[in-house]
């Protein structure tokens, strides 16, 4: 079971320098190479997803062996039935290394989402402050230029 919780741990610490390249890559505005960063992401989430399949049936058959009901499956459980102290720690520890990687990534993922959501913002200003709009096409409504043009004669008479 230390072993699984282990291999998370250091999946999710992969995860978690890919996510911290990812923040310079956005912050460079580097798309094409955060299109084929994220596809290497996926890579991994997959792997991640395997271990996490892995470690759930382990804890199932632990669960099972020790004749222990499947519906309180938690680590917490784990270590109240865990006879060997040594164990125990090593579980916990490895428990608390696993949460711990699991808060810094969703941090660092927070902050590459609202990096990108800047710059999507950016891009829609920009877009928007070179495209006219419908309202600026014509400097002023056609009928005020009629009415003006007709007060005004071809030779300025008082100069």
């Amino acid at each position: 079971m230390i072993d699984k919780l282990e291999q998370l741990v250091e999946i999710h610490q992969q995860l978690i320098q890919f996510s911290l390249e990812k923040t310079t890559i956005v912050k460079n505005g580097e798309v094409d190479k955060l299109q084929s960063h994220l596809v290497k992401e996926r890579k991994l989430v997959q792997q991640l997803e395997k271990a996490e399949a892995a470690r759930e049936k382990e804890v199932e058959k632990w669960f099972i062996d020790n004749g222990l009901s499947l519906d309180d499956t938690t680590i917490t459980t784990m270590l109240q039935h865990l006879q060997d102290e040594g164990e125990q720690q090593a579980l916990e520890a490895s428990a608390v290394r696993l949460a711990e990687a699991l808060i810094n990534l969703k941090q660092q993922e927070q902050l590459n989402v609202a990096l990108i959501q800047q710059s999507m913002q950016f891009v829609q200003l920009s877009i928007d402050l070179l495209s006219p709009s419908l309202a600026n096409i014509n400097y002023s409504n056609k009928t005020d230029m009629d009415k003006s043009s007709a007060n005004r004669s071809l030779f300025d008479s008082k100069a």
